[in-house]
């Protein structure tokens, strides 16, 4: 008798990235569009990833992808 694979959420995937280290990094929000309205500062603030805050919610994300 087989046993099931679990799938991994596909948008987790896309939207997360587990560090070696086991943290949950994600990408800053509002970088997409209307950029030309945002100060350079705003911007700069904006780039680059930042760690998921809550351990709670970084548990979950872990379940979503199967890592």
């Amino acid at each position: 008798m087989k046993k099931n694979k679990i799938k991994t959420h596909k948008a987790s995937k896309k939207r997360f990235k587990l560090t070696a280290t086991g943290k949950v990094m994600h990408y800053k929000q509002g970088n997409n569009h209307l950029k030309a309205n945002k100060s350079g500062a705003q911007k700069k603030r904006r780039s680059g990833d930042t760690e998921l805050g809550s351990k709670t919610q970084a548990k979950k994300i872990i379940n979503l992808m199967n890592e």
